[in-house]
């Protein structure tokens, strides 16, 4: 799919920037994020998650992905490694 739209957002720099490395983390970008959101929105047909005003979960520092609890400690390193070259692989192609 061609990208021949630009989307500008105004945001607060220290959001951006934390958001930046949370997904620098996990191997991808905050720009594919908005496409993701953006693609997972149009399938839902509405917001992919559910807002709140709750208290944010706090999720461990060595966690990764949502079934991080499950994964066998000894291999998620090289899990997460996998998949941050998958991601540079697929970022690398697309451009």
């Amino acid at each position: 799919m061609a990208k021949e739209s630009v989307l500008q957002i105004r945001i607060d720099s220290d959001l951006k920037e934390a958001a930046e490395a949370v997904y620098r983390s996990l191997g991808t970008s905050l720009t594919e994020a908005v496409r993701i959101f953006t693609r997972q929105s149009v399938i839902d047909e509405g917001m992919p998650f559910t807002p709140h005003m709750g208290r944010p979960r706090r999720v461990a520092a060595k966690s990764f992905g949502s079934f991080a609890s499950f994964a066998n400690p000894k291999l998620r390193g090289k899990e997460k490694s996998a998949f941050a070259r998958a991601m540079e692989l697929k970022h690398a192609h697309s451009s």
